[in-house]
């Protein structure tokens, strides 16, 4: 690599980096999650904006081919990896058991109903999705049922915690829920993206797919628990050891699901769930990897999501319009059903609802995965962006008016 491209990657990281803390901060001022200042900040400088103002400059801080490219693809897929493994280490199996039936219901319709109308809406109106509903209807139909029934659980938790609502009973309701769904998403996707790679393999049915990832899970998850027993049995005093195992573990796990044909966010998503739970030792190494993933990993991968689309170009009116009212129908009807069949009041039951709508960070990762597969193409990738920044900004206020009356 010459020394004008390493130049060219740095200088990349600077301004990312600065975009990202500038428009970040000045969303928090205004009560918005930060990652929506963080996409925003990636769409300044990428061709949407800075492409139309002057191309010659956005050609040559980002260019599409070359080691520059290379150099800033892998850094946003290391990224995401280090992201998605702190998500994993947000997921509280032990908070699911104390509530588990107004857990149980809630996932259910909060799931159920959102991939069914996503699934619907492909399958009956597949002139609206363009050229790959033709081609692949009932995989797009799943990918979008799947990308309608996740929840946002690192902005659900940060927007509960700013209004002191995370260790309230609604609180842990919708911080369980969003596990679940989080983990179930990441599971239904990943079957998604396998059927998607493989179609044309023969033999391959989606049962295999099924079972490899269900073991999979199984094997990361179980050998996950025991290596982080043993290791705070190992590393007692060092906390920094501890994590730096567990992200050992984490990389081992991405090798072994991109062997076994899985994407790699499944196995850092998997991985980081196997570490999550445990004791102060392993709390306070969180928090050390998460000061890290919040300042510097998390803000260049959300800002690279909008830097290499044109929110103008690909922008689709008919479809965002659909895809956001059906994806907050879905959820916010589904989750509040859910929640009052489990026995809880409506208005705490609507909190619940409006407080999982909040699909933020989780659908952007979600939708840039699936575009850089080929599984969408831009339209379908610029409308799940629109939905996912729009039920991030709704939610909070929202909820806020709702659940104070608990």
């Amino acid at each position: 690599m010459a020394p004008h491209d390493i130049a060219v990657i740095f200088l990349d990281i600077v301004i990312m980096l600065s975009i990202a803390l500038s428009f970040g901060h000045l969303m928090r001022r205004l009560h918005i999650p930060s990652i929506v200042g963080e996409l925003i900040g990636g769409i300044v400088i990428g061709p949407t904006v800075l492409g139309r103002l002057s191309p010659n400059a956005y050609d040559w801080l980002f260019p599409n081919v070359g080691p520059a490219y290379m150099g800033i693809d892998v850094l946003t897929q290391i990224c995401v990896l280090f992201f998605l493994f702190f998500v994993g280490l947000e997921v509280d199996i032990g908070m699911i058991k104390k509530r588990l039936y107004n857990i149980a219901w809630t996932s259910l319709m909060g799931i159920a109903l959102p991939f069914v109308l996503g699934f619907s809406l492909v399958i009956l109106s597949p002139q609206l999705w363009g050229g790959h509903a033709q081609s692949m209807l009932k995989l797009l139909a799943l990918f979008i049922g799947t990308a309608f029934s996740i929840s946002a659980l690192p902005v659900i938790a940060r927007m509960l915690k700013d209004m002191g609502l995370l260790k309230t009973d609604t609180g842990m309701i919708v911080m369980g829920v969003a596990t679940i769904n989080d983990l179930v998403g990441w599971s239904l996707f990943t079957l998604v993206l396998n059927e998607f790679a493989y179609r044309d393999v023969p033999g391959l049915s989606p049962y295999t797919s099924f079972i490899v990832v269900l073991l999979t899970l199984m094997f990361l998850l179980m050998a996950g628990r025991v290596l982080a027993q043993k290791a705070l049995q190992w590393l007692k005093p060092c906390s920094a050891c501890y994590m730096g195992l567990a992200m050992v573990f984490m990389l081992l796990a991405v090798v072994i699901v991109e062997l076994m044909g899985i994407h790699a966010a499944f196995g850092a998503f998997m991985a980081g769930a196997a570490f999550s739970r445990g004791s102060d030792k392993r709390i306070e190494a969180n928090d050390m990897l998460s000061r890290l993933v919040m300042c510097f990993f998390a803000p260049i991968y959300f800002v690279s999501i909008g830097l290499r689309a044109d929110f103008f170009k690909s922008f689709d009116l008919l479809l965002a319009a659909a895809t956001l009212l059906m994806a907050c129908a879905g959820k916010v009807i589904g989750a509040t059903l859910g929640a009052k069949i489990s026995g809880l009041p409506s208005r705490q039951a609507a909190a619940i609802g409006i407080a999982l709508n909040s699909r933020g960070a989780m659908e952007m990762v979600l939708a840039r995965v699936a575009r850089d597969a080929g599984l969408i193409d831009d339209r379908i990738f610029v409308a799940l962006i629109i939905m996912a920044v729009i039920t991030s900004i709704i939610s909070g206020p929202m909820i806020k008016r709702l659940a104070t009356a608990e």
